[in-house]
């Protein structure tokens, strides 16, 4: 038991409960819980059908493969329902939401049905559709695809998967080779 009353003096136990606060306290964080979770906790600003529509054009856009996950495993459309839900931009988020529903309204004209009841091969018709116009669109849903494409790559490219995983970036680290910079020695 220590009778200092310095600041940086101890008792054992006051050593064990900020260990102990040390060790849980980021467990209680939401943001390191979510990070756990393999799915999105809550959308924050798309509805839960507008939010699952986002999620599989994002995962379409940038799949799964051997080399490394997709945007789903990334949590773009996490990201960019975050994104949206914190921009004073009103006029984007309403681009989005019309965005998204011209996705619908085309693979109801495609299809018959809306882009979340198609098969995956009718979802993939629907995506190309909207790919085709991407040098000159003129339709809704071509116009939206650019934005789409932009920030779903946007959002996997500053992840951790898509920074990590994918780019296979390393950090500053020593870079032998042809490349590995100037040497003025």
């Amino acid at each position: 038991m220590s009778n200092d009353k310095s600041p940086w003096t101890l008792t054992r136990r006051e050593m064990l409960g900020a260990t102990a606060s040390a060790l849980v306290l980021p467990l209680l964080s939401p943001r390191l819980l979510s990070a756990l979770s393999p799915f999105t906790l809550a959308a924050r600003f798309f509805t839960p059908a507008e939010f699952a529509m986002l999620d599989e054009l994002s995962e379409m856009i940038i799949p799964t493969d051997d080399h490394s996950p997709g945007a789903r495993a990334a949590r773009v459309a996490g990201e960019i329902d975050r994104r949206l839900s914190e921009t004073v931009e009103t006029e984007w988020q309403t681009r989005w939401r019309s965005g998204l529903q011209s996705v619908d309204a085309l693979s109801v004209e495609l299809n018959g049905k809306g882009f979340m009841q198609s098969t995956s091969e009718q979802r993939m018709a629907v995506l190309t559709q909207m790919a085709a116009g991407e040098g000159d669109p003129k339709t809704p849903a071509q116009r939206f695809f650019g934005q789409l494409k932009g920030a779903t790559g946007q959002a996997y490219y500053t992840s951790k998967i898509g920074i990590h995983v994918d780019q296979q970036y390393k950090g500053n680290v020593y870079q032998p080779g042809e490349y590995a910079g100037f040497d003025a020695k």
